[in-house]
């Protein structure tokens, strides 16, 4: 089963992924981001490894290496050898894939797009998240080939939490 999950930021993509991480009867594994926030303004983003805990900078304002995406600058190293490696650890070890999310700042490994790839060709459970305004083509074959793909808002993740919960734990009992 292959889920795919867009919405404006701040509309809950994380919050929905970790509340079916929480709750999901499979194995997880893959990565997270998050942002980072001194004195209530967002300065960067973090990247987590779901099964290792273990985490990095995905990019942050006080960086002075890497590409520049807006007023961040991307660390391209963690996101390889924490988002990317996690992706792989993920195929390799568990029954869901997890990626939050597919956007511009990963978009610039070619090792994250690969695993992504292999997430997706795979013949196991993935729940991905994409930037709204993607263009990339992975964004594009995330929206189009997955086997279902839901628009967040504020008024229906519950539901659409609850939804993915179901389709996950259904498609593990009949072993697709």
């Amino acid at each position: 089963m292959k889920i795919g999950v867009t919405g404006h930021p701040g509309v809950g993509k994380t919050t929905l992924v970790l509340q079916v991480i929480e709750r999901v009867p499979l194995k997880c594994g893959g990565m997270v981001t998050k942002e980072i926030r001194k004195i209530g303004r967002r300065v960067g983003f973090s990247i987590h490894d779901i099964l290792t805990g273990k985490e990095g900078v995905l990019a942050h304002i006080h960086l002075e290496r890497g590409p520049r995406l807006g007023r961040y600058r991307i660390n391209l190293k963690d996101l390889d050898e924490i988002g990317a490696a996690a992706i792989e650890r993920a195929l390799r070890e568990c029954n869901l894939i997890v990626v939050d999310e597919v956007g511009p700042m990963e978009l610039n490994s070619e090792r994250f797009i690969r695993a992504v790839e292999r997430a997706l060709e795979s013949d196991k459970h993935l729940l991905i998240t994409v930037h709204r305004d993607s263009s990339h083509r992975l964004a594009y074959r995330i929206r189009h080939g997955v086997d279902h793909f839901f628009r967040l808002t504020a008024t229906k993740r519950d539901r659409i939490t609850q939804e993915i919960l179901r389709l996950l734990s259904s498609a593990d009992k009949r072993g697709s």
